[in-house]
């Protein structure tokens, strides 16, 4: 039978890990994904409109995001809100579609998306650790007995181990896709 405060530790920590690799998803590896331009705000019907909820955005190949709004008449706004998103882009409009194309990435724009990623990599290292111990704290109240103290001291370590490794497996992995030409 699993505790409650292993249980409660173990999903914060699964949290902490989902965040980080939502994290590093936003960190793009020279190959297109919808997410590079997630972010993107359009002036939309007078106010401020989230791309993704006004086009659809897909990728047709590694080096390209095409973006279809539903309503044609948002194209220039699309254009636009993708120039103005600062994200190093330069969009096309091809009549009814705003195609961005990616640029090619230079070694040193690769390797400052590594650092990035690393310091993702840490903070959420960081946070899993503060799980734990806020864990430890809750532990001490709850005033457990001695031997199911141990027991769950040992498997809060376990999870703890257990989701850094799966962090570092995730950077290694980023890390990997970000050096790749």
């Amino acid at each position: 039978m699993s505790h409650p405060i292993l249980t409660d530790t173990v999903a914060k920590m699964k949290k902490a890990l989902d965040h980080t690799i939502h994290e590093f998803a936003a960190i793009h590896t020279g190959k297109a994904t919808p997410s590079m331009v997630d972010s993107v705000m359009v002036e939309a019907y007078g106010s401020q409109m989230r791309l993704r909820d006004c086009a659809a955005i897909t990728t047709p190949d590694a080096r390209l995001i095409q973006i279809q709004p539903w309503d044609q008449g948002l194209v220039k706004a699309v254009e636009k809100a993708i120039q103005t998103a600062n994200l190093g882009f330069n969009p096309i409009v091809d009549g009814k579609i705003v195609r961005v194309p990616l640029p090619e990435m230079s070694r040193e724009r690769r390797l400052e998306f590594v650092k990035t990623a690393s310091r993702i990599a840490e903070e959420g290292r960081v946070h899993v650790r503060n799980v734990r111990r806020e864990t430890h704290e809750a532990m001490k109240k709850a005033k457990l007995p001695e031997d199911e103290a141990k027991r769950l001291d040992k498997d809060v370590q376990t999870a703890t181990d257990k989701t850094i490794k799966d962090i570092n497996d995730q950077f290694a992995a980023k890390e990997k896709d970000l050096l790749a030409v």
